[in-house]
């Protein structure tokens, strides 16, 4: 077949991905987006001009050779796509589902300039998606150095520094405080976006061929202290996350009915509400639900919430009247969430309150949450982020009919992991203080990334840290650098 001309590339329309049907999927918890055929992964990648100083790459935290994989996939040679993919990402199928490429390397692609860039997250997920069903990549353990390092935290961060030094040759512990492995992956992000089977596989098939141990229930505080680690261990890495949820400082915040989106989200990921009537689990989910926060956490549980309600009302002869509202002090403009997940909560039926603001959660006299009460907000001048800030409207305030409130505001790092850990700097927002490009921290031989130290942020952020941390802790391990 000859090869396509750079104007016939740029006339190839951006290939959409299969969904399910909104009305379908708002009563289950299956996966939204179906993922690419082959036919439509290598359409799509047809599109990439192959650029000589790809721009693209420049957005990706763990520097993966996009043009090359995705010329790869465009050629049919799948096996060389998954080799080059994970010579620099361990969880292509993890990123290619929850990254935010449109702000990363597709917010680079040259195609992007006059039209829509190259797919790059939606291949990557194909990709993924064939390693973990055809077991081409074989990871391999280095030598062995004698070295062992104990990484605290089994998120994103942390099983990207744990498999970089188990293939340097290192025996790696990883230690976590919940019965599953996975941090955030798998008790903050539901099912329909980032199925547990997924996050499963990843993570086996890197620990058994690398013989990583991970401990679970083990939380670094209690069971253990930093303090203690280190005396067993040749190196620590801190890769915790962010998990203490924030709540707003307002009337009636400690009623029943009031719960953190960490919360939430856990029950309904960790205890199986996704499973709901099968596995009846203590989910609680009102009639008329109140996100406060519009990022992808708040999407997140609003789309549970509907669901929930969904399942519910189905068990029960299919009740009507129940609603699911994102209340949010800025306008649209300044939604951080992923526009997808924006998108798709719209079509699933999320009611949005944009320059909307909480100033107090009244009782409904039975023990419970009767109602929020709320201002308008307007735009004012622009905050240090760069958003303009959102200003009271005098005498707009008004009831809202809620029985359940859920804040998704935030979160910083909990302190139960810095206990016993003299010497360990921190913010005064709670953050490890480590180096950008290291990880090193203020304690001898520990070193942090993720979350941890920069406050919520992406998946891939925090794996680009894991990945740094890990080539630092390796040339210190093996004398190429002094601490």
């Amino acid at each position: 077949m000859a090869e396509l001309t750079k104007k016939e590339r740029m006339k190839i329309l951006r290939q959409d991905m299969p969904v399910q049907e909104a009305e379908d999927r708002v009563q289950n918890f299956n996966e939204v987006a179906l993922g690419f055929t082959l036919e439509l992964a290598q359409r799509e990648a047809e599109r990439c001009l192959q650029c000589k100083e790809p721009k693209c790459m420049e957005g990706c935290p763990v520097e993966v050779t996009i043009p090359e994989f995705v010329a790869a996939v465009r050629d049919g040679d799948l096996d060389k796509a998954v080799q080059i993919m994970k010579d620099k990402n361990n969880l292509p199928a993890i990123c290619g589902r929850v990254c935010p490429q449109e702000v990363q390397c597709e917010a680079l692609c040259i195609l992007g300039k006059k039209g829509e860039p190259v797919a790059i997250g939606r291949i990557e997920r194909f990709v993924g998606d064939f390693e973990l069903a055809h077991n081409t990549f074989a990871i391999t353990k280095g030598p062995s150095t004698g070295k062992k390092v104990a990484i605290v935290g089994s998120g994103p961060s942390s099983l990207t520094c744990a498999v970089d030094l188990g293939r340097m040759g290192h025996d790696v512990t990883i230690f976590e405080s919940l019965h599953i492995p996975g941090g955030v992956l798998v008790y903050g992000i539901p099912e329909f976006r980032l199925p547990k089977a997924v996050i499963r596989a990843e993570i086996e098939t890197a620990a058994k061929a690398l013989g990583i141990q991970i401990l679970a229930n083990h939380v670094i505080g209690r069971t253990l202290t930093i303090s203690e680690l280190a005396a067993q261990y040749d190196a620590i890495f801190l890769g915790t996350g962010a998990g203490l949820p924030m709540f707003m400082r307002i009337p009636g915040i400690n009623l029943n009915g009031v719960m953190s989106a960490n919360e939430f989200l856990t029950r309904v990921n960790l205890m199986r509400g996704y499973q709901f009537p099968e596995f009846d689990t203590p989910v609680k989910v009102g009639r008329k639900v109140a996100v406060i926060g519009a990022g992808n956490v708040a999407m997140d549980s609003a789309r549970c919430a509907l669901r929930l309600q969904s399942l519910r009302s189905k068990a029960n002869g299919g009740q009507s009247g129940d609603e699911v509202h994102i209340v949010y002090r800025r306008s649209p403009a300044e939604v951080p969430a992923r526009l997808e997940e924006v998108h798709h909560a719209k079509e699933e039926g999320v009611i949005f309150d944009f320059l909307t603001n909480p100033v107090e959660i009244i009782a409904d006299g039975k023990g419970g949450i009767g109602a929020i009460r709320c201002i308008r907000m307007e735009l004012g001048e622009p905050d240090q982020s760069g958003r303009r800030s959102p200003v009271p409207i005098k005498g707009s305030e008004f009831e809202m009919e809620v029985d359940q409130v859920i804040m998704a505001l935030g979160t910083s790092p909990n302190p139960l992991v810095f206990i016993n850990a003299d010497g360990l700097e921190r913010s005064r927002h709670g953050t490890v203080v480590a180096d950008q490009q290291t990880g090193r921290t203020t304690m001898k031989g520990v070193w942090a990334g993720g979350d941890v130290v920069t406050g919520a942020a992406t998946v891939i952020s925090a794996m680009g840290a894991g990945k740094r941390a890990a080539a630092d802790i390796d040339s210190c391990l093996k004398g190429e650098s002094q601490w």
